[in-house]
């Protein structure tokens, strides 16, 4: 017997094409379509992917994996799956980096993480054999039947890593205003050092629900998926992922799935919008402009729906939420919510993923 231990992230990307959420993928990606989504983000059948998915190997496990037809997966000393091996082939981590994440600096959290992998792959079919694995993943199943059962026709998707701010709040208002349902299906999967902990975002969305949007009309559920930071791909990879989840309509707001300077304001909703004008994505998307604090109007607004500029805008900060919570200050209520703020306050050292 073939074995290969795995990391949680693997074990998640199992999960994840074992329930359906990563559709039409049944396992992890052969050399036809890992090559063909990092060049063109289709899969050698023709069907958008933007992000690649693939089991890295060690050298030795590689040359066997050759002459084998299955290889088991370890998850903490128990084997929990096993790939039917259609192929083995090695990949160019930083040329391939560089066409996925736009760049191979090695300090984008995506592409380190990507260059710290084996350079051997396997790919084939993922069965799950210890389906106790299963046990609290998402499935579209789930989620389909409650936005049937809401008589929810159309459900307006929601990505986020971080605890609702003012900013969202507007952008998930517009879309209960355009659908019969939110669906707010935050990323709870490995993130980088200093993004907000699964305790945190989940505990200021719930305060949110109970106390400020309608009842009946939003459905928050996480999705354990590693972040990539990729940008514009990576916003494509999710809004296909609230497709397979049921959703008809995806927000894209600003610099969506971004780290740094690395992406422009709108551009993944340029690369989104222009995939999508050539291929079928299957969901429509909501290409909503960034929401500010105008002092003049008094109220939350976008360039689209404000004429004012300059002093009288007041961005929403992140770094400055970020840092305020750092200390346990309430940030500006402009930004945050003071009972959302103090939510994550009193999570103390755990409001934060840690090293």
């Amino acid at each position: 017997m073939l074995v290969t231990n795995i990391n949680e992230e693997t074990l998640q990307d199992c999960i994840n094409i074992a329930t359906g959420l990563f559709h039409p993928l049944d396992g992890f990606m052969s050399a036809p379509d890992y090559h063909s989504v990092v060049r063109d983000c289709l899969l050698s059948g023709g069907g958008v992917w933007t992000i690649p998915v693939t089991l890295d190997v060690g050298h030795d496990i590689f040359i066997k994996a050759a002459e084998s037809d299955k290889l088991y997966l370890s998850y903490k000393n128990k084997i929990v799956a096993f790939v039917k091996i259609e192929d083995c082939y090695r990949v160019d981590a930083r040329n391939d980096a560089k066409l996925v994440f736009g760049t191979a600096d090695s300090k984008h959290p995506g592409v380190c993480y990507e260059l710290s992998r084996f350079e051997y792959r396997v790919g084939g079919k993922v069965t799950i054999t210890d389906k106790a694995v299963l046990k609290d993943a998402l499935h579209p199943e789930t989620t389909c039947n409650h936005f049937k059962r809401q008589g929810w026709r159309t459900v307006a998707g929601f990505q986020t890593r971080n605890p609702v701010h003012r900013a969202h709040e507007h952008l998930q208002r517009i879309a209960l205003e355009l659908c019969d349902g939110l669906f707010i299906n935050p990323l709870t999967g490995w993130r980088k050092p200093g993004d907000f902990s699964q305790r945190a975002i989940m505990g200021a969305y719930r305060q949110m629900v109970k106390n400020y949007y309608p009842a009946g009309r939003v459905y928050i559920a996480e999705l354990k998926t590693c972040m990539r930071y990729a940008g514009p791909r990576e916003a494509v990879f999710h809004a296909l992922i609230r497709r397979n989840l049921g959703c008809t309509h995806f927000i894209i707001g600003r610099d969506h799935a971004g780290v740094g300077s690395y992406y422009g304001r709108y551009q993944a909703q340029e690369f989104a919008q222009s995939l999508a004008k050539k291929h079928h994505l299957g969901i429509e998307l909501l290409l909503l402009k960034e929401p500010v604090f105008c002092k003049k109007c008094g109220q939350m607004v976008t360039e689209k729906s404000c004429k004012h500029t300059g002093k009288d805008i007041v961005n929403i900060s992140g770094t400055a939420i970020r840092e305020a919570l750092a200390k346990n200050r309430l940030p500006d209520e402009k930004f945050l919510r003071p009972d959302i703020a103090r939510v994550i306050v009193s999570l103390g050292r755990n409001k934060f993923v840690k090293e």
